[in-house]
């Protein structure tokens, strides 16, 4: 008998549990994401375009989650140095990455020794925000009119002319090896140790060519210093809509992404990831933020984190080729 009232003791105990459980709440809910600032790094300079770039949408951002957005530059090592920063931060979301696919892609592919970090493998894509597509100019007292007359005259004199980069390994110089590749033509690379003094031999004529950023060009195209024959990617550019893409120019097998975005470390939630992009999603879509990157001959192109990976692990592949055709190898 004793066993028995005990018995329905316990069960009453439980019952009474359980209701309790059901009315008191269960403890103290998680906070909404997030509760704190949110740190951007940039693995270059202040002041440069990807350091422009990521502050504009920063600010953004900021206003869509209602959360400060402190931008912190970490130069160095081509880029490693921020990016290790980031790959070994905790995986919650509050430090992430503002970088060009582009640049990883091509150091990584290029490399004798395997860079420590890439942002295909170590990291988690949150979102891509635009494209900087180059363009290809030639020095305005040049003959070529387009890019078959630049072309024909290449061909005529294969090993005479030359094309400028801002460096062995840089986007500006993948191009001009894919325009070989692709073309058939035959030019002699001439690094230089950035933009300013490649473009000014390219004026004075030490060049024949070269491809670079728009908004570095576009000032010398409008004093009549070059002539710009086409953009190196998918789409015209909206601040120059009459020049064609060297796809519509003629040139076949042509891809060259210069592609920018946000990353995040390896193993953040993905709910977090998810409330990440659709803040930078809020940001792009904000007139004033287009009509800025627009200004600055950045396409803008919003992609969610999946549609992102895809892009990231293309890209990479895209540039293995390219480097693996060229024998281009960094020391």
């Amino acid at each position: 008998m004793a066993c028995r009232v005990r018995r329905l003791f316990a069960l009453s105990s439980l019952a009474l549990a359980a209701a309790a459980a059901a009315i008191l709440p269960a403890g103290p809910a998680r906070a909404a994401f997030p509760e704190r600032p949110i740190t951007i790094v940039v693995p270059y300079p202040v002041g440069g375009a990807t350091d422009t770039l990521a502050r504009s949408i920063g600010q953004r951002i900021s206003e869509a989650m209602k959360q400060s957005v402190v931008v912190e530059n970490r130069t160095g090592g081509s880029g490693l140095i921020g990016m290790s920063v980031v790959a070994h931060a905790p995986a919650d979301g509050y430090t992430i990455l503002f970088g060009c696919t582009t640049d990883s892609a091509i150091f990584k592919a290029a490399s004798k020794v395997p860079p420590s970090v890439n942002l295909r493998d170590d990291f988690a894509a949150v979102a891509g925000v635009a494209l900087a597509p180059h363009i290809l100019v030639v020095p305005s007292k040049s003959a070529p009119q387009n890019v078959q007359q630049l072309l024909d005259l290449l061909k005529r004199e294969p090993g005479k002319h030359n094309f400028a980069s801002i460096g062995i390994g840089t986007l500006s110089h993948l191009e001009g090896e894919l325009l070989m590749l692709t073309t058939g033509v035959q030019i002699t690379h001439v690094p230089y140790r950035g933009g300013s003094q490649a473009l000014m031999d390219l004026i004075s004529g030490n060049s024949s060519l070269m491809f670079l950023s728009a908004p570095a060009a576009v000032p010398h195209m409008k004093s009549g210093a070059v002539r710009v024959l086409a953009v190196a990617g998918d789409h015209r550019l909206p601040m120059l809509p009459e020049v064609p893409t060297i796809t519509e120019a003629g040139v076949k097998n042509f891809s060259a992404e210069n592609l920018f975005g946000f990353y995040a470390p390896k193993g953040t939630p993905p709910a977090i990831v998810d409330a990440l992009s659709k803040a930078i999603d809020a940001a792009l879509q904000r007139p004033d933020l287009k009509s800025l990157l627009e200004s600055q001959g950045l396409e803008v192109q919003y992609t969610s984190p999946d549609v992102f990976t895809e892009r990231t692990v293309k890209n990479f592949a895209n540039f293995d080729a390219i480097v693996k055709k060229a024998n281009i190898t960094l020391d």
